[in-house]
């Protein structure tokens, strides 16, 4: 019998999220030469949690670059690479290094479409690992996710199953205008039984997915908070509470079709992110859903967040982060308010 590759040998163990991100990249890179990889420590080290890993070995260091700390230039070489014909896809460290990058991302990146009347997008992919649930300090757990939603000329995409970290990954790299590519950290080792030489799947930006299906209420939710809501919708169970979860994926741009039609079948919605309740994306979407579904809803659509602080120590943050409890705690309003 002949002898199983490494290749096929890595097929039969689960996989992680983090080994999805990095096989999207090289397969692009290997399909694409115009696909370069650039960041700190990208190159050498691998990047700091090793989504790079063997990148810059295979396709050299000119297509996977390490840069200087600085990520205002590394944003700015970007954009001079797209402008030239380049599928530049950046790595930011930790979500608040990418703040110096701003006056980069909102001033050109997102505009540039539209100053040069179409004639010019920009197809560059801002990785960007967030949230919390690591034990990381200050600068290293944040939720900024809003900021970017607030950006026209963006695309946000999070990924929160390792098939799609893969799909989503492959389509943000082959999109024509620039894609945030929001990675929750906590979910780098989650593991599932997809396969790198399995066909691959590459769902479309923008296209939200019921996770569970349920009649009583629907969680909508994203990226790092889908298995909390996953996990609060089985404990709901116990309760005689039958449970939807929509995985958003894509938060710009928002899929209305299939939240509401979740909403309006179950009647009642909680939002459920990492990221501050006031001003945070969950204030925008209840919005939309409340215009668009209020003859249907039994109650008011509810938010459970993360509290309106900055990311606190990492022995406070099981308290921060929306947990199973605050989820049910909520659904039990829902239930009151329908019945009061």
């Amino acid at each position: 019998m002949t002898p199983a590759t490494t290749e096929e040998r890595t097929a039969e163990k689960p996989a992680t999220m983090a080994q999805a991100l990095k096989r999207a990249m090289r397969d692009a890179m290997a399909e694409d030469p115009s696909v370069h990889v650039l960041g700190e420590d990208v190159g050498t080290l691998g990047g700091v949690f090793r989504i790079t890993d063997g990148l810059a070995a295979e396709f050299g260091d000119d297509r996977c670059t390490d840069t200087p700390l600085a990520e205002a230039g590394i944003l700015g070489a970007a954009v001079g690479m797209a402008m030239y014909g380049l599928r530049p896809v950046v790595e930011v460290q930790f979500d608040a290094f990418a703040y110096p990058a701003f006056e980069q991302l909102i001033s050109h990146v997102a505009r540039m479409r539209n100053r040069t009347r179409g004639r010019m997008p920009l197809p560059i992919t801002v990785r960007v690992p967030y949230g919390g649930g690591i034990g990381g300090v200050e600068h290293h757990s944040d939720s900024s996710e809003a900021y970017y939603m607030a950006t026209p000329g963006l695309q946000v995409v999070t990924p929160a199953t390792v098939e799609d970290a893969y799909g989503l990954l492959r389509a943000a790299i082959a999109a024509d205008d620039p894609v945030v590519f929001l990675e929750p950290k906590r979910l780098y080792w989650a593991k599932s039984s997809w396969s790198p030489t399995a066909p691959a799947k590459v769902p479309p930006l923008g296209r939200a997915v019921v996770r569970r299906p349920g009649t009583g209420a629907t969680l909508i939710t994203y990226g790092p908070s889908l298995p909390v809501c996953l996990e609060a919708a089985e404990a709901a169970a116990a309760e005689g509470w039958d449970l939807e979860v929509v995985d958003l994926r894509s938060l710009v741009p928002f899929d209305d079709e299939t939240v509401c039609a979740s909403v309006r079948r179950t009647g009642r919605a909680v939002v459920v992110h990492e990221s501050t309740g006031f001003g945070g994306p969950g204030g925008e979407i209840a919005a939309r859903v409340t215009e668009r579904c209020f003859h249907h809803l039994e109650a008011p659509v509810l938010r459970v967040a993360g509290f309106d602080i900055p990311y606190p120590p990492p022995m406070l943050e099981r308290h921060h982060l929306p947990g199973v409890d605050r989820v049910l705690d909520a659904v039990a309003r829902l239930q009151w308010e329908a019945e009061s």
